[in-house]
């Protein structure tokens, strides 16, 4: 079978195009004000929502917004994954589909894909046969590789390797590291060669073939620092913050921010250190801090423990973590 008659076959199957796709949002009502509700298989629905929905939620996912709920009415046609060859893609809503191409791939749980278009939101990614591209989103595109595997899995947890990275120069390079990982042997600045034997083509891909990674996995990761290549071996944790959640590495302590470092949940077992809702993270080993990103940049600065500066009712103290 030649690439040119899948082409045409695929194109003589979606002749409604965009049209239908919109339609099709429409009638099974997938989308409700700022809420997707996708149906995507018997009496099921995928949601995306950044609050808990009311309904029989059978899994979730709170780091990208995901819910599978029970859907008691049904959907005779429910969406699917587009698992083909693509001749396109359209951010679809229930009044317009946008035509474009994604920019930038979705780089694991801390930056979402962009597109080409101004996009409206929410709204589903999806090819001419109205098969999910993915998810439009305020911060970006939730790729289609994710939203599979949540369908697919019976463990919604996401692993890590105690690393953030991006792309750089053609190369995929350490921008942050977790210092509360146990002997935790990156650092800030090494290149990514390989993982488990493969060539490291971005970081997109890279980050997805670590989160989708099981929990306790051992790893062989090849490295560039400085002059040196070294082979450096860890076993994957369990991944505590990104997407929708706040990304610090201090949410490992039972710590939420909000984007303006105020705390905005505490789990129990963080009690010891004295925090309450609303104090306010206002430096990190020393340096002034305004936002996550600036915290992730600076956590890792310090020798025996972290030195955290709150501040709650204008009165400022001091919190140590190691």
């Amino acid at each position: 079978m030649t690439l040119a008659f899948v082409l045409l076959t695929l194109q003589a199957s979606c002749r409604g195009g965009y049209n239908s796709c919109k339609q099709k949002i429409i009638d099974s009502n997938s989308i409700v004000d700022q809420t997707l509700q996708i149906p995507v298989g018997s009496n099921k629905r995928l949601v995306f929502s950044l609050s808990v929905p009311h309904a029989k939620i059978l899994k979730s996912d709170p780091f990208l917004g995901l819910y599978l709920i029970e859907d008691k009415k049904g959907f005779k046609y429910p969406f699917r994954i587009n698992n083909n060859l693509s001749l396109g893609k359209a951010a679809v809503d229930k009044t317009m589909a946008i035509e474009g191409k994604i920019l930038k791939k979705q780089v694991g749980l801390n930056s979402f894909a962009t597109f080409s278009e101004p996009l409206s939101v929410p709204a589903l990614l999806t090819n001419s046969c109205c098969a999910i591209e993915g998810i439009v989103t305020g911060r970006g595109i939730i790729e289609k590789e994710y939203i599979q595997r949540f369908l697919q899995t019976d463990d919604t947890r996401y692993a890590d390797i105690g690393i953030r990275v991006i792309d750089e120069k053609k190369r995929v390079v350490v921008s942050s590291i977790d210092p509360f990982m146990s002997k935790n042997p990156f650092k800030k600045g090494d290149c990514i060669l390989e993982l488990d034997g493969k060539r490291v083509m971005g970081s997109a891909a890279l980050m997805r073939e670590i989160l989708f990674a099981k929990i306790g996995s051992c790893h062989k990761v090849k490295i560039k620092r400085g002059t040196q290549t070294l082979t450096i071996t860890v076993v994957s944790k369990k991944r505590h913050s990104g997407g929708y959640k706040s990304d610090t590495y201090l949410e490992q302590y039972g710590w939420t921010f909000d984007k303006d470092l105020r705390i905005i949940k505490i789990a129990k077992e963080s009690k010891k250190y004295g925090l309450n809702l609303g104090d306010r993270l206002i430096q990190v080993n020393g340096e002034k801090v305004k936002n996550q990103e600036d915290i992730a940049k600076n956590i890792s600065n310090f020798k025996d423990y972290a030195s955290l500066l709150f501040e709650r009712d204008h009165f400022q103290f001091f919190v140590n973590v190691n």
